[in-house]
């Protein structure tokens, strides 16, 4: 392991190859062609020798993360395992030196998200988690709306994603945290990134799968300034939706709807628009940022792990609320100390 700090080429070992591990690998070589000084040095998953295949034949091949970690001399570790492991990898690593992207969600529990974060607090060692979504270019482009103000201020909003039903571990509440803390828990960060903390949520939510966690979920969240605001996920879709992601922002000035992959504008007197928005995929855009903070030693900007801890109170204030039946729960926050 060695310092990052010297504009020379990042080494990253990725922890992972399954859908979301090859979406990474994609990204790498991307980087990688363009001449971004980044080299993917090694790959490790538990069944890496099933998975191995011509195109991971290019790089070093590792069933143990202790493996690769004495083999290789890396800088930063990205993690795509399932959920329940993220926690205890993370610090592990962050302990040891290494810079980490681990992806969304942050970890299982809240209380394992807060060790996350003091420990890349006292190890001085970038820590990214991957909530996409604030990378991606039409959510960009509403907070860039919000945040300057040119429409004015939000009067409510609406986010919403769905899918048919994922693998079949995600199925497995207990492990998985279910739809609510998978695949709910973008619009969530989305809603924390845009407006902070809101004072209480109230969530409904139905469990579909056996042994499932809320499988359907619809959250109101509740800030002083009298926004309404919703968010909805469901990974039981049927029939031939495959996955969508929408939202529709009322504002002083406008309305901003995205659908279809497209943004389009509808301010007050004028004609509506479809904004300009960049080509590049969340994926791509939250990896070039964690690289950029791990190879200049600046704090990351855009996803700091204060933030997602934050992101993760949220979700637990719902599932509490889901369980008591949608009464109105009040997040409760964790401060990071770096001592600990």
């Amino acid at each position: 392991m060695t310092n990052a700090n010297d504009n020379r080429t990042l080494k990253v070992g990725l922890i992972g190859i399954g859908a979301m591990g090859g979406v990474h690998l994609d990204v790498y070589e991307r980087l990688a062609r363009k001449g971004y000084p980044v080299e993917l040095a090694a790959i490790c998953d538990l069944k890496i020798a099933e998975l191995k295949n011509d195109r991971l034949a290019a790089y070093a091949l590792y069933d143990s993360v202790d493996a690769m970690l004495r083999g290789e001399t890396l800088d930063a570790v990205d993690i795509t395992v399932p959920t329940p492991f993220h926690a205890e990898l993370a610090c592990s690593l962050l302990e040891q030196g290494y810079h980490v992207l681990c992806e969304k969600p942050m970890a299982r529990t809240s209380e394992q998200a807060l060790r996350m974060a003091e420990a890349a607090a006292a190890s001085g060692r970038t820590l990214m988690i991957g909530q996409c979504l604030r990378f991606w270019p039409a959510y960009e482009f509403l907070k860039a709306c919000v945040t300057d103000g040119r429409y004015g201020k939000v009067r409510a909003g609406s986010f919403f994603r769905g899918s048919g039903y994922p693998l079949p571990w995600y199925l497995n509440g207990e492990h998985s945290g279910g739809c609510l803390l998978d695949m709910h828990v973008h619009d969530t960060d989305i809603v924390n990134w845009l407006f902070g903390l809101p004072a209480k949520v109230s969530t409904s939510g139905r469990v579909v799968a056996p042994k499932g966690g809320y499988d359907i979920v619809s959250t109101n969240y509740y800030y002083p300034e009298g926004m309404v605001l919703n968010a909805q996920a469901d990974w039981t879709l049927e029939g031939d939706i495959k996955f969508a992601m929408t939202y529709r922002v009322n504002l002083e000035g406008a309305s901003i709807v995205f659908a279809d992959g497209e943004v389009s504008v509808h301010p007050v007197g004028e004609p509506a628009f479809q904004a300009e928005l960049p080509e590049d995929t969340g994926y791509y855009r939250e990896i070039r940022c964690f690289l950029d903070a791990a190879a200049s030693g600046q704090p990351v900007a855009v996803c700091p792990p204060e933030s997602t801890l934050a992101t993760m109170a949220i979700i637990e204030a719902e599932q509490r609320s889901a369980e008591l039946g949608g009464e109105l729960v009040a997040p409760r926050t964790r401060t990071v100390n770096a001592a600990n």
